[in-house]
């Protein structure tokens, strides 16, 4: 695999922790574990039957927890501690050919990661706003396919899927900024009269 579709996988690993840590460790690995990837040193304990199998039981616990409305947001917010440092160190690992973690790859795995997990965490506080559960359950789902669909287009085609990724997330950065400020407006207006 050339040096730029490590870069491109880096990146996408950083973000993918930022929405689903657990999922993306599980992914990553099972790809290690089957051959479809070649782990570089740092990430090579991915592959552990250990590390499948509990980041695969949290990647279940985290795909039920999310789908209830306050859970979800409650767990974002503890994931805060978890999501930048497990993307910062997924960033660094896979762009170390030797298993030395880069200082400069760690702080940009760790804003990668930042960014993706607050889009996440600000997108789902404004669809807790609404009473109904089935735009926290589709988000859920849609965050989910997502991220396998994601890290499968990564495995095939990273630049491709590192286009993707950033195209949709400027749309739905816009579309948070967007419905922030309607909300906003619509609150304000109530104190106004």
């Amino acid at each position: 695999m050339s040096e730029a579709h490590v870069f491109a996988l880096g990146v996408l690993l950083a973000w993918l922790a930022g929405i689903r840590v657990y999922l993306t460790v599980f992914g990553i690995g099972l790809a290690g574990a089957l051959g479809w990837l070649e782990l570089p040193p740092a990430l090579e304990v991915a592959r552990s039957p250990w590390v499948l199998g509990v980041s695969g039981t949290l990647a279940m616990v985290e795909f039920a927890a999310d789908k209830i409305p306050g859970v979800d947001s409650g767990w974002d917010l503890l994931h805060t501690l978890l999501r930048i440092p497990a993307g910062a160190f997924l960033a660094a690992a896979m762009l170390s050919p030797d298993g030395s973690l880069g200082t400069g790859a760690l702080a940009a795995g760790a804003g990668i990661a930042l960014t993706s997990h607050a889009l996440k965490a600000g997108s789902r506080v404004l669809l807790n706003t609404s009473p109904e559960p089935v735009s926290n359950w589709a988000a859920s789902f849609t965050e989910d396919a997502a991220v396998l669909g994601t890290l499968a287009l990564a495995l095939a085609h990273p630049w491709l899927a590192l286009a993707l990724v950033v195209a949709v997330s400027v749309l739905f950065a816009l579309a948070v900024w967007w419905l922030w400020r309607r909300i906003r407006r619509a609150l304000a207006r109530p104190a106004a009269g």
